[in-house]
């Protein structure tokens, strides 16, 4: 049984216990000898390590992947934790309970599902929601729909994260498509339950949450499209120029190049997609940052990718005397 959980462990603390081995990353220092840089996961977090001693070794005898025991010391590198690993072996997968490594969303897993259920009832256009309906009758998706991560670091990454994900989007698209006039709401909803469709095989989760072979060769985007081409071709009555406006959606839902979308969004309710997907990614994501710091603080650390500080309110640290 795991006894020692990422969240847990203070400066000074010896660590003796299995984690997921998520990253390893074999480099020299100045003389010429190697060290091991490692990624450690269980389901509270991550921490860095790193291997100075019996590195070719015990490099050798560990991947990526793995589930292993670690022995080392809790040091702070550039004011955050790291291990100092004495000694690294790999461990069977057969002695592991899933649940200690991989993070599970706190919210009701069917409950969400029959909200996002009862959203695609309320699709009034018969083709579009012939087409969602395809993909919740496949129950080989479905299963994997409501156990997907939604990311692997930013947002909802977390086992039912997708699942939270796309319902929150769907809700926010419905919000907003009743807000302005002259929004195709159908077309919104759909796009928004459709748009990372592709995560259920872009992500592997049965371990260690992180990109599968084919995700990381093809993206969740083009796996999407491909899924959606699937379910499409047993549709007869899809106009394509409709087809054409909800796989633009999938396409452009990251909003440009940089950030992954072969094209910028060019219709209103593309554009739409774009915004509530960054809300919520970003909302849960910053609160998820917000949860694991030092709440007797005003402010939180600096978070990198965001490259900010985030005002967490000032405390009441004293009585009156």
């Amino acid at each position: 049984m795991k006894n020692q959980f990422i969240n847990e462990i203070k400066l000074g603390d010896f660590v003796d216990d299995i984690f997921v081995l998520s990253e390893k990353i074999l480099s020299q220092k100045r003389d010429g000898n190697n060290f091991l840089n490692v990624t450690l996961s269980d389901k509270t977090g991550t921490v860095k390590g790193v291997v100075w001693d019996n590195v070719d070794q015990i490099s050798a005898g560990v991947s990526s992947g793995d589930f292993v025991h670690i022995r080392g010391s809790v040091n702070e590198y550039r004011e955050a934790f790291q291990l100092v690993i004495k000694n690294m072996e790999k461990c069977s997968a057969d002695v592991i309970n899933p649940s200690d490594f991989l993070p599970t969303t706190s919210r009701d897993i069917d409950s969400m599902f029959e909200r996002l259920l009862k959203i695609t009832s309320s699709v009034k256009t018969a083709y579009l929601k012939k087409l969602i309906q395809a993909f919740w009758n496949d129950k080989e998706f479905v299963l994997k729909f409501r156990s997907a991560p939604a990311a692997k670091k930013m947002h909802h990454a977390y086992i039912g994260g997708l699942l939270e994900h796309t319902l929150s989007m769907a809700s926010l698209a419905d919000k907003v498509a009743g807000h302005y006039s002259g929004i195709d709401r159908d077309l919104l909803i759909s796009g928004a339950i459709l748009h990372d469709i592709g995560k259920t095989k872009e992500l592997e989760y049965q371990f260690r949450i992180d990109y599968s072979d084919q995700g990381r060769l093809l993206s969740h985007i083009v796996i999407g499209i491909e899924m959606i081409d699937e379910k499409f071709s047993g549709i007869k009555d899809f106009p394509e120029d409709q087809m054409v406006l909800l796989k633009h959606m999938i396409v452009s839902h990251h909003g440009t190049r940089e950030f992954g979308s072969p094209e910028p969004p060019k219709t209103i309710e593309a554009v739409i997609l774009n915004y509530i997907d960054e809300i919520d990614s970003k909302v849960i994501g910053i609160r998820d940052f917000i949860a694991k710091e030092d709440h007797n603080e005003t402010w939180t650390s600096y978070h990198r990718l965001l490259e900010r500080h985030f005002y967490m309110g000032k405390k009441n640290r004293g009585t009156s005397q």
